[in-house]
């Protein structure tokens, strides 16, 4: 499994990469897990709903190839970006959804702080407050898209939406529940979780 941090990157260039590197794997192609952070952007999956895109203002809107609703992206979240064959590691995409928000409640586990996955509305909740979402599209038996993990951020782009679909969902962060690390520690942290769950250690 390659591990790339990409630090702050443009959203279109990167999912124009996500999609070629998708398209272009074989049955060989060793499996990345790509980290980064994105410039403010608004994301609206395959059947967004366009009412729930509120009032975005002068964050720019783009209409994507993932599932779900519509999120922002932005300076503080770390994007988990799992570009993995499922066929090949056998299990199914519930399997990678499931991995990808128990490494969140993991780690914030390892700092005291109670969270949990939702089976009626993926991502990771502590106190009814969401610290993580998660979209993914599957193409060619493999994974592109991923989470996206509320770490330190401005979190007030999240009123000019319903945030996944959902009215007056309040959205969090690991600092705002006292945990302080930078994007890189915490991408850093919460690989061996993933690896860990999908059985890849």
């Amino acid at each position: 499994m390659k591990t790339s941090y990409l630090g702050r990157q443009e959203y279109v260039p990167l999912w124009r990469a996500m999609q070629t590197f998708t398209d272009e794997r074989d049955a060989s192609t060793p499996d990345e897990i790509w980290f980064c952070e994105h410039q403010p952007v608004f994301t609206l999956g395959l059947n967004a709903a366009p009412e729930h895109l509120l009032a975005p203002g002068d964050i720019e809107v783009v209409q994507i190839d993932r599932g779900g609703q519509v999120t922002y992206h932005g300076p503080g979240i770390l994007m988990i970006y799992p570009l993995i064959d499922i066929r090949r590691g056998n299990f199914g995409v519930r399997n990678l959804v499931s991995a990808l928000e128990q490494s969140v409640v993991d780690l914030l586990g390892e700092y005291g702080v109670e969270a949990a996955a939702r089976p009626d509305a993926p991502g990771v909740y502590t106190d009814n407050r969401k610290v993580a979402s998660v979209g993914l599209r599957i193409r060619r038996g493999a994974s592109f898209h991923g989470m996206a993990m509320n770490v330190d951020g401005d979190l007030e782009p999240f009123q000019r939406i319903n945030p996944c679909g959902y009215k007056e969902l309040e959205m969090t962060d690991f600092k705002r529940l006292g945990v302080e690390l930078s994007l890189e520690e915490a991408a850093d942290r919460y690989l061996p979780h993933f690896l860990r769950h999908l059985g890849l250690e």
